[in-house]
């Protein structure tokens, strides 16, 4: 192995997801620092911040491999960063760690997807909401690749039970006008909401929904709930005052799990950076993410991508997720589902939970069965 290895670090810190990356940013940091703290001197880390440009991700790429020579990147916080960075790393033959929650449907040898797809967020959540609230749901979504994917894949699930799609609605991101979609929700009276919103949209649809809710108990949280597969702890803040307690996300991490891992990391955080703050699923995925790329590396005695793979894929690792197994077939995380509820103090209370699931990006295998697969936590 080369004397020095460099990982890049995409993400953007500013624009409507910035929490998220900076988040993730800061996840990946702490990786190199525990990295560094136990000894390790052979990698660095090398940043760029596309600033929600969704060109500047492809220029980031390409500065990340071209002039910094990394031949693993880790970052991209939507589906269309994504999908712009692929095709360059692919044609550089590198590997990008892509570790949010996204909506399936795609597997790539030069990627390794730590974040979850629909058969281990979407899938049980819908098996917790339909049995308690019913097939009734209003859809809403950014106008983009994870709005339109996710919706159309509840719509089937949906369909597929019997139920009935009552609303689907769309917004541009950072569109915080949603009185219109909020007004036709309180006229359709839906079972629950699944909210594909991001940053700006999600937060202004929170508070409008809390609106509605003291207008029309049928539509507080316990009643009609707002659900989503992507609401972070470290967004809650940016949510007006109370607005969002009560209601749901599904993810596979949560600051507030009660487990000596979670415990040690967050003791190991806190002498590193002291101050208040809750660790998010994106910092967890990022954090997670570098430590295993950087793991991977080192027992692979090269950065060479196509070893570095065969190394992960080929055993179980030491995770805050858990012993964490990728899918030599599809490039996937196995994963645990969480359901948390927000609560007071913007984090969230774990209501449910599901061991690991693998995943089956191309649902294969996964049906909506309704069936009680959930542990529910008291």
């Amino acid at each position: 192995m080369q004397e020095t290895v460099k990982i890049g670090i995409l993400y953007s810190t500013t624009g409507p997801y910035g929490s998220m990356g900076r988040d993730a940013r800061d996840g990946a940091d702490f990786a190199y620092h525990d990295y560094r703290a136990a000894g390790g001197t052979r990698v660095e880390l090398a940043f760029f911040d596309p600033h929600a440009d969704l060109a500047a991700y492809v220029e980031g790429a390409r500065h990340l491999i071209r002039d910094e020579g990394c031949r693993h990147i880790v970052g991209t916080i939507t589906s269309a960063a994504r999908k712009e960075v692929i095709p360059l790393v692919e044609k550089h033959d590198g590997l990008l760690w892509y570790m949010c929650p996204y909506e399936g449907f795609e597997a790539n040898e030069n990627v390794l997807y730590i974040g979850g797809c629909p058969n281990q967020h979407l899938i049980p959540l819908f098996e917790h909401l339909i049995p308690r609230h019913g097939a009734h749901p209003y859809l809403v979504g950014a106008n983009y690749v994870w709005g339109w994917e996710m919706n159309r894949l509840a719509r089937e699930l949906i369909n597929n039970v019997g139920g009935t799609v009552l609303g689907e609605r769309y917004l541009p991101l950072e569109e915080t006008d949603v009185e219109r979609i909020v007004a036709d929700i309180a006229e359709k009276r839906p079972s629950f909401v699944l909210n594909n919103l991001i940053g700006p949209s999600s937060y202004a649809f929170l508070a409008a929904m809390k609106k509605l809710g003291e207008r029309d108990p049928a539509f507080l949280p316990e009643n009609c709930p707002v659900a989503s597969c992507d609401l972070q702890e470290c967004e809650l803040t940016d949510i007006d005052d109370g607005a969002g307690i009560g209601q749901l996300c599904a993810a596979s991490y949560f600051d507030s799990l009660d487990t000596a891992e979670n415990l040690a990391f967050k003791a190991r955080l806190q002498a590193w950076r002291p101050g208040e703050r809750k660790v998010s699923s994106v910092f967890a995925s990022a954090y997670t993410a570098v430590s295993l790329c950087i793991a991977a590396i080192e027992a692979a005695g090269s950065e060479e991508p196509a070893k570095v793979r065969d190394k992960i894929v080929s055993r179980s690792w030491p995770t805050l997720f858990g012993e964490m197994h990728i899918d030599p077939d599809t490039n996937h995380a196995a994963l645990p589902f969480l359901l948390g509820q927000i609560n007071p103090e913007d984090g969230f209370d774990v209501i449910a939970a599901r061991p690991a699931l693998p995943a089956d990006p191309y649902l294969t295998g996964a049906t909506l069965t309704l069936k009680p697969k959930l542990r529910v936590v008291s």
